[in-house]
């Protein structure tokens, strides 16, 4: 009896991934969830620009490159050309919140049926650590190397908090990867997330806090627990819109 396989949804691709970042953990439930779902040959996911830009080398399903947030633009084309098809982006915070917030907030609004997975580590980790819009206060990045200060940087930006209060969202989550059960729970979600496009039901977007290690200058454990004392008090855990719940 087979206890466990990798799953088909991924490639035989070694990650280049930095040592204790989460990218790998959520490419793999992510691509679990396509795999379980049946809908592998007929998905397209959108690669962003960040660390993440290689993703497509990585999951087993048609992928498309986007410029630097434009995802959920390029996301929209390809689900209103082929509706049939599964579509998700794959985009970090300096992507998805900062240069593509309006990409976003505008596919949300239209409630454009594709889902969106968000990982948010609070830095720009590709190109060096820079401070991002959901870094936090008083955190030191490259670029804000006292800490970020509310009255000259602005505060962290709550990128579910936010999408929330749109009347076209589906659903919305945020999760993290700081345990097996938050991974079971966030796989739990993403595959939700899935389960509302197939059935039409509109814009889906999971945000998954994840880890930085190299950028926030900490080993991996630390990294791990740094997530959870101090980004889940700036961004809590739970679910922030569920068009199937009142």
């Amino acid at each position: 009896m087979i206890k466990y396989q990798k799953t088909s949804g991924l490639t035989d691709r070694n990650t280049h991934y930095c040592p204790g970042c989460t990218h790998g953990i959520l490419h793999k439930i992510v691509a679990e969830v396509l795999e379980e779902l049946g809908v592998l040959e007929k998905t397209v996911g959108v690669a962003s620009v960040g660390c993440s830009v290689f993703s497509y080398e990585y999951f087993n399903c048609d992928m498309q490159e986007a410029a630097h947030g434009r995802a959920c633009a390029v996301a929209t084309g390809i689900k209103r050309v082929l509706p049939d098809r599964v579509v998700f982006t794959y985009q970090g915070d300096g992507d998805l919140a900062s240069i593509g917030l309006a990409e976003t907030v505008h596919a949300a609004n239209r409630g454009e049926n594709f889902t969106v997975i968000f990982a948010n580590n609070a830095t720009y980790g590709m190109t060096g650590g820079q401070m991002a819009p959901t870094t936090l206060i008083d955190q030191k990045t490259t670029t804000s190397q006292d800490g970020r200060h509310a009255e000259t940087h602005g505060y962290p930006i709550k990128v579910s908090e936010m999408l929330q209060h749109i009347d076209a969202v589906a659903y919305l989550e945020r999760v993290s990867l700081t345990s097996p059960q938050n991974v079971l729970k966030a796989k739990k979600a993403i595959k939700k997330a899935f389960t509302y496009q197939l059935e039409g039901k509109g814009f889906t977007l999971i945000e998954v806090l994840s880890t930085c290690p190299v950028n926030w200058r900490m080993q991996p454990v630390d990294a791990m627990k740094w997530v959870k004392s101090h980004m889940e008090p700036v961004f809590p855990l739970g679910v922030y819109k569920d068009v199937m719940k009142p």
